[in-house]
């Protein structure tokens, strides 16, 4: 009855020299992240141990070989899945989150609809971010809980599946990422890239497709910070003999126009039909000829490029949206009708103070507006309303006089709208020079 105990205090007292050795600057072997994994997950190692490990990686680092090792450490503590059953080569692709980011959502029947086998994992949202599972339910009936069969056999059948995490997937990152949350460890480059990449490999995938965001909005705030996350997570995928490839994007206001679960809906299937921004239009082209050429089924990236431009204008790209609503339950009526969406009893027009050209649009506290309205989370509790968020009227480089109609602001709670206002007044800069234009695709890694 006591062994359970004496095995506790050996993990213990091995879990402190590890703490001391990484606080020391000094590297991990495979043996030793195994330890500390499989200890904490198994409640031998205690959360303040781990607290003071993660706490010692951010201020320490670690190497790419380190964080390659943590990486598949990470991908084999829960299930792994399979998807060598399914022909040709399995692509996915990852963004870091943004807003009014709902690339995912146009990319992934884009990509099926050219015969590239999609099978992706998504997130619900984090913070001022949106999330792509929040998302995909605003659409009545649509579930994004499916078993590991119902994902295999889903890709088969329909070259695509967008669904949540399983429980037993990568276990580890969930564990991780929560006290990462609570002890402000989030933001170190080792640890985003160890949690990203093992959930892509543990789903399967073949090669990868990283859309890191760069801006106000995004968690690389510049260059320099994409450029270290994407050389780690390009080290990781050439250590597990997986193609990545990182596409640096702005997200210096936010992408497209609609913020809001149901609003990013209709602006998706709009996308698909050939109507969308051209922002959104312009960033799925991109992403999307690197996973056909990764895939195999185009050559060069400007003939990919036509192939996707010709599956929307035909309206494949709409089916095959329409199909992946279908194969998850979800009322495909509304997405022909896309008015009966989510809406709100309550919305507010946000308007011009000044005469000018719109210089800045911080994207950063247009999503914490959006969060006020109800179309994020607050707290991990937080209930979302999925009719809630922001239609942006005018974005950077738009000239506008006063009383011009910026923003409509959407929820249904009235009150929402004074701090969502006071958000918005900080994300608005209007000057009088035309601002340069700014570039949406910054830089490619391979």
């Amino acid at each position: 009855m006591k062994f359970p105990c004496i095995l506790i205090v050996l993990y213990t007292y091995h879990m402190i020299e590890l703490i001391i050795k990484k606080r020391n600057g000094f590297e991990l072997n495979k043996k030793e992240y195994k330890t500390i994994i499989d200890g904490f997950l198994s409640g031998k190692i205690p959360d303040y141990q781990v607290s003071a490990f993660l706490m010692a990686v951010y201020f320490k680092g670690m190497t790419t070989d380190e964080t390659a090792i943590l990486t598949d450490v990470m991908m084999r503590s829960g299930d792994l899945i399979d998807l060598s059953e399914i022909k040709g080569i399995k692509v996915d692709k990852h963004s870091t989150g943004g807003v009014g980011d709902k690339t995912s959502l146009v990319l992934a029947p884009l990509v099926a609809a050219a015969g590239v086998p999609v099978a992706k994992m998504s997130g619900r949202g984090l913070g001022h971010t949106g999330g792509t599972l929040d998302k995909m339910e605003s659409i009545k009936g649509l579930s994004v809980n499916i078993s590991k069969q119902e994902f295999i056999d889903n890709v088969k059948k329909h070259n695509i599946v967008i669904c949540g995490q399983s429980a037993n997937l990568v276990p580890a990152d969930k564990a991780l990422y929560a006290l990462r949350d609570v002890t402000g460890t989030v933001d170190n480059i080792s640890l985003i890239a160890s949690s990203i990449m093992s959930k892509k490999l543990a789903c399967g995938a073949d090669a990868i497709v990283i859309d890191i965001k760069v801006g106000y909005g995004a968690t690389m705030k510049t260059i320099e910070q994409a450029e270290i996350l994407a050389k780690m997570m390009i080290g990781i995928g050439s250590k597990m003999n997986k193609k990545v490839i990182t596409v640096f994007t702005s997200m210096s206001e936010p992408l497209g126009f609609s913020i809001g679960n149901a609003l990013e809906i209709k602006e998706v299937i709009a996308t698909l039909k050939g109507q969308g921004p051209e922002d959104l239009t312009a960033l799925c082209l991109e992403l999307g000829s690197h996973m056909l050429v990764l895939a195999g089924e185009s050559k060069t990236q400007n003939e990919a490029v036509e192939v996707l431009k010709n599956l929307i204008a035909s309206g494949k790209a709409y089916e095959k949206f329409k199909e992946l609503v279908t194969a998850q339950g979800g009322d495909v009526h509304l997405i022909d009708h896309p008015e009966l969406l989510p809406s709100t009893k309550f919305q507010k027009v946000y308007r011009s103070k000044k005469n000018g050209f719109i210089h800045e649009l911080n994207a950063l506290d247009i999503g914490l507006a959006s969060v006020k309205l109800g179309a994020g989370r607050e707290t991990k509790d937080s209930q979302i309303d999925y009719g809630a968020g922001i239609l942006l009227k005018k974005k950077i480089g738009d000239y506008v006089k006063i009383n011009d109609e910026l923003a409509i602001l959407y929820s249904n709670t009235e009150s929402n709208f004074l701090k969502a206002m006071e958000f918005l007044d900080l994300a608005y800069t209007i000057s009088e020079d035309k601002p340069k234009p700014k570039a949406l695709i910054l830089k490619t890694m391979i």
